[in-house]
C-alpha cells in the first residue's frame, strides 16, 4: 500500500532514523510536549529509540516540507479497538499557526478514507489545547464527549475533548 501522501505544501511519508534530529526538535521541546501523551525526550537517543519502535501498522507519518525537505511534524492514523480510525499529530513549534496541522490532518483523513476504507474517525485533544481543537473542527470533526487521557507513564492526566466524524 502506498505510504506517501502529497498535499499542497507537505509530503507525508514513513518516519526514518535519518529524521531523528528534526524530530528531536519537537519531541525534546517541553512547550510542544505540554499536552502530549509521551514524556519529553531527554536526548536524541530517546527519539531514535522511538522511531525504531514504530511498526507499519502504527500508521505513523513524517510531515515533510516540500520546499526544504525538513521534517516539521509527525502524526498517525490507526484503527482503534472500536473500529474507528483515530488521528493524531504533533508539530515543531516554529511551524505552529501556519495551517500545516490542518493540512496534514485532512491528508490523514483522506488517506484513511481512500486507502484504508475508513468511514468512522475519532480524535481527542486536551480541552485546554484550543489550537488543536480548531484543527479538528476545520477537518470536519464534531464534539462527541468530554473525558480524560493520561500520559503513557501515568505522570499526568488531561481533561479532554473527544470528537468524531462519519464520512459516507
Amino acid at each position: 500500500m502506498e505510504r506517501t501522501i502529497e498535499t499542497e505544501r507537505l509530503i507525508l511519508r514513513p518516519l526514518t532514523i535519518d529524521d531523528a534530529s528534526d524530530v528531536f526538535e519537537w519531541t525534546g521541546d517541553p512547550m510542544v510536549n505540554r499536552y502530549m501523551p509521551y514524556t519529553v525526550h531527554p536526548n536524541i537517543d530517546a527519539t531514535k529509540e522511538w522511531i525504531n519502535s514504530i511498526k507499519p501498522e502504527n500508521g505513523e507519518f513524517a510531515f515533510v516540507l516540500k520546499e526544504s525537505g525538513k521534517v516539521i511534524g509527525s502524526g498517525s492514523i490507526r484503527r482503534d479497538n472500536d473500529g474507528r480510525y483515530t488521528i493524531g499529530y504533533n508539530f515543531n513549534r516554529q511551524y505552529w499557526g501556519k495551517g500545516y496541522a490542518t493540512e496534514a490532518a485532512k491528508a490523514l483523513v483522506s488517506y484513511g478514507y481512500h486507502q484504508l476504507g475508513a468511514r468512522e474517525f475519532s480524535a481527542c485533544h486536551a480541552t485546554a489545547n484550543i489550537a488543536s481543537g480548531n484543527v479538528l473542527r476545520k477537518c470536519g470533526f464534531q464534539f462527541e464527549k468530554y473525558g480524560q487521557y493520561s500520559r503513557y507513564d501515568g505522570s499526568k492526566t488531561y481533561e479532554a475533548t473527544f470528537v468524531a466524524m462519519h464520512l459516507d
